[in-house]
């Protein structure tokens, strides 16, 4: 199977370095730099237990430089990047493969849709962490489940699509409850990233301080009220445990968005506290904890030009 990972930050660069043990893995990104690094140096990965691994995967900026047709293509680009990947998957995959989104958010899969059809998108939840350390130098920061929901029809290839993950070490598993899946990610997400984004902490932090678990456990409230008038069934019993555990298991992480509000680049927050905020207005219910998040990382992001320090 040759797959092409469009997005290869922290966890794309991650992926692609499991990945291209056992298949013919490209990269795309845009940070030209990460670009001439890998080029020059590998894709370096360092590891939970401390060690590194390098990997010699072909990256580029430009998706015309492929060997195309790929197999499957798997989006991990920013939520407001996702139709631009979309029209890059549309360029690149056979006409029998698929775009499979594990990015953070709710709505990506559904532009994915848009754009390549049903029966070429799907999409998936993953557990691991990444963290960019630098121009083609990745950090392993926790490990989880990957589930791949099995909604497009392709029921063959989704099944060979986990089975190259779990023989790349990606413990994959199927499911036939993408909502339930895709809430419970986002919930996980609402939780941790804002917190971590506002505090600069790691996700350890965030189950373990007094003052950031009692908002944690607001905005986590907040959000399965919404889920639970959806009809949501949630892939777990106790929402705020859930996220807790998360956060001992990627305790060392520096969550995306914390990534982001340090590099002073833009956040998906929009995507995920910001989607709790707009999913509630449309249900008529208030949700002020994260709203009060979502407006304040905001406020970080657009006076980043002006921080101190």
């Amino acid at each position: 199977m040759k797959i092409a990972v469009i997005g290869a930050g922290a966890m794309g660069s991650l992926f692609g370095s499991m990945l291209s043990k056992v298949c013919e893995v490209s990269l795309i990104d845009i940070n030209d730099e990460h670009v001439e690094a890998v080029r020059k140096n590998g894709l370096i990965v360092e590891n939970m237990d401390g060690s590194r691994t390098i990997s010699r995967v072909f990256m580029t900026t430009r998706h015309a430089e492929l060997a195309k047709p790929v197999d499957l293509a798997i989006i991990f680009t920013k939520s407001y990047h996702t139709q631009d990947a979309a029209f890059t998957a549309q360029a690149i995959l056979d006409p029998d493969g698929v775009a499979l989104t594990l990015q953070n958010g709710i709505g990506n899969l559904e532009i994915l849709q848009k754009v390549l059809g049903t029966q070429m998108a799907i999409a998936g939840v993953t557990s691991h962490g990444g963290t960019f350390l630098g121009p083609g130098i990745v950090r392993h920061a926790g490990k989880g489940l990957t589930h791949i929901a099995n909604i497009s029809g392709k029921n063959t290839l989704i099944e060979k699509i986990a089975e190259i993950f779990n023989a790349a070490n990606i413990e994959a598993i199927l499911s036939d409850n993408w909502k339930s899946l895709m809430w419970g990610k986002l919930i996980i997400n609402v939780g941790i990233n804002a917190l971590a984004a506002i505090c600069r902490v790691p996700n350890g932090i965030i189950g373990k301080n007094f003052q950031c678990l009692g908002i944690m456990k607001d905005a986590v409230s907040e959000a399965v009220a919404v889920s639970n008038l959806l009809g949501v069934k949630l892939p777990y019993e106790d929402p705020v445990e859930q996220v807790k555990k998360v956060c001992e298991a990627t305790s060392a992480n520096r969550a995306s968005m914390l990534q982001d509000v340090l590099r002073g680049t833009r956040t998906e927050i929009g995507a995920i506290n910001g989607a709790i905020v707009d999913e509630a207005k449309a249900l008529g219910i208030l949700t002020p904890v994260n709203q009060f998040l979502t407006r304040t990382v905001k406020a970080i992001e657009t006076s980043a030009e002006h921080r101190i320090g």
